[in-house]
């Protein structure tokens, strides 16, 4: 697990707490897997037998703004501090790797601008935040107008190199197949843009 004073439980899971203002410092990767999630109670059911703890249930609104070669969205979440994340990834079904950054709302307007941006689409969703014996994340997600999902993520860190993620998340995959359905390529922003866009067409 992760010294508790490098590391926090958040709106994001568990993230690093900023300690400098070199920027680098303070890109962190993940390696993620999503897909849809056919039975939420099994999936509880497995959390349980493998120990991976309940940490929180909590309401998000995350508002996605279109900027150039990343994705950055605003991250509203139930009893937690507003934060920005910006990142970058892949899209792509199998485990894949995410670059971010989490900007505290006080820093957002300096990091990028106090100009309104603009909106991309707005994904709210039910998170409930579980937590593997060796703090891979797992987040049982229900997404408004799309339905349930569930999505692994284990941070890059000293203690877990890009192969042990790797291998976490195998892990994780093998142990929830029997409530899992199709894996995901791209985001929650991503399904609900493209049901907008058939949507609009339908209705032109």
């Amino acid at each position: 697990m992760h010294e508790a004073g490098a590391f926090a439980i958040t709106g994001m899971g568990l993230r690093r707490l900023r300690g400098s203002d070199n920027r680098d410092d303070d890109d962190m990767q993940n390696v993620e897997y999503k897909a849809e999630l056919r039975d939420p109670d099994l999936a509880r059911t497995i959390c349980g037998a493998i120990n991976a703890g309940w940490v929180a249930t909590f309401k998000q609104i995350d508002t996605y703004y279109r900027v150039p070669d990343a994705r950055l969205k605003k991250r509203e979440t139930e009893g937690h501090p507003t934060e920005w994340v910006f990142y970058q990834r892949a899209s792509r079904a199998r485990p894949k790797l995410s670059t971010f950054t989490i900007y505290p709302e006080a820093m957002s307007k300096e990091r990028f601008g106090s100009t309104p941006l603009p909106v991309w689409c707005v994904v709210k969703k039910s998170r409930s935040l579980h937590l593997s014996r060796d703090g891979v994340r797992i987040h049982l997600d229900h997404v408004e107008g799309q339905g349930w999902f569930i999505e692994f993520e284990a941070l890059i860190c000293p203690e877990r190199n890009l192969a042990k993620c790797h291998e976490a998340i195998d892990g994780l995959r093998r142990a929830f197949a029997p409530a899992l359905g199709e894996p995901i390529a791209c985001g929650y922003a991503d399904l609900i843009a493209a049901e907008i866009a058939e949507g609009t067409a339908e209705t032109a």
